[in-house]
């Protein structure tokens, strides 16, 4: 009788370890994203919190972001690619030009009069990346890529309507294509971090700054810059900057199939086009804020527009033979980028 009782309670004991560890929940796995823009930027509210939440639906609550906007991580957005790849952060947004030089085959998209709109463009970049430029990119999966909504020129109170009016203003670029940009057009490039330029435009430290219309929002630009130039709709914009979403790699390999698949399902050309669709979006709120302050917008004639293409000319060669310098061919590398523009345009 004792051993029949013995064997009762070991059952059940039994019974009860393995229901425990047949019906214990899996483990959710937190994700570190870090990025260099503010929390209340257009990319941290309107991309990375519902990229964020939709990992978070479809893997049952399984896959949670931990953000670090505003380089909460330390560093400086120039190390934000890095960060990614040795694994301070788990996932990154960053503009990896910022490290001039090292990303030359992918900065094809920051060339001078390249893009008209960063949802096509976001496309073609994130095709062309996948054939022509995973090496730029070792140690992470590329979750998206894009291009912004394009930049334009602000200024604090100086007219621009040609290059006569641009020469020899201090205008700050984003990277090395665009600082090469703004020289071929007479200005005097000033690189600086997004973040010092208000108050360098307010202290008349530079006179303008090339940046989308999108990120004047955050920055509050149209508080200090009364003037603005851009190109017409139809016009590709003088500059623009490429951006990667970018995971370590380790950490990719670490998770489970299904979770990988959920990764994978919220990667690719589509979510790049979505992306550079808010962009474009958040461009016509940020106009708007600049008309309705009664900031004066000046957009290049189509004979200007001419000029400023010739005038830059110089800049794509440039490019292509530095590319070509490393064991490339640059001419047909910016010959597919364009393509791949006009086959996303039309």
């Amino acid at each position: 009788m004792k051993q029949s009782k013995r064997c009762l309670v070991l059952t059940a004991t039994v019974i009860a370890l393995c229901a425990g560890t047949s019906f214990a929940a899996p483990e959710a796995v937190t994700l570190k994203v870090a990025h260099f823009l503010p929390p209340g930027s257009t990319f941290h509210q309107k991309n990375l919190i519902p990229w964020c939440d939709k990992i978070g639906k479809e893997s049952g609550g399984r896959l949670k972001c931990q953000l670090y906007p505003s380089m909460q991580l330390g560093g400086s957005p120039a190390q934000l690619f890095d960060q990614a790849r040795d694994g301070i952060a788990d996932i990154v947004w960053s503009l990896p030009t910022y490290q001039a030089g090292r990303f030359t085959k992918s900065e094809v998209f920051e060339l001078p009069f390249m893009a008209k709109s960063s949802e096509r463009a976001s496309q073609a970049m994130w095709d062309y990346v996948q054939k022509n430029a995973m090496d730029e990119f070792k140690g992470v999966k590329l979750i998206f890529t894009h291009v912004h909504d394009g930049s334009q020129l602000h200024f604090g109170s100086k007219t621009v309507k040609t290059l006569e009016d641009l020469k020899g203003l201090k205008v700050r670029a984003a990277s090395r294509i665009g600082t090469k940009t703004l020289a071929a057009l007479g200005a005097m490039p000033v690189q600086m971090p997004a973040p010092a330029v208000p108050e360098s435009i307010a202290k008349g430290v530079v006179d303008g700054v090339s940046i989308p219309w999108e990120v004047t929002t955050s920055l509050k630009l149209q508080e200090v810059c009364k003037t603005h130039t851009e190109t017409a709709p139809s016009q590709a914009k003088h500059a623009n900057s490429i951006f990667v979403f970018a995971m370590n790699q380790s950490k990719y390999n670490s998770l489970p199939a299904d979770l990988k698949k959920v990764i994978d399902n919220n990667s690719g050309r589509e979510v790049s086009r979505w992306v550079g669709k808010i962009w474009d979006e958040g461009a016509s709120v940020s106009r708007k804020v600049a008309m309705n302050r009664k900031n004066k917008i000046n957009i290049l004639t189509d004979a200007e527009y001419k000029r400023w293409t010739k005038a830059t000319e110089s800049v794509d060669d440039e490019w292509i033979k530095e590319v070509s310098a490393k064991g490339a061919n640059g001419k047909a590398l910016l010959k597919d980028a364009k393509d791949l523009l006009k086959k996303y345009r039309d």
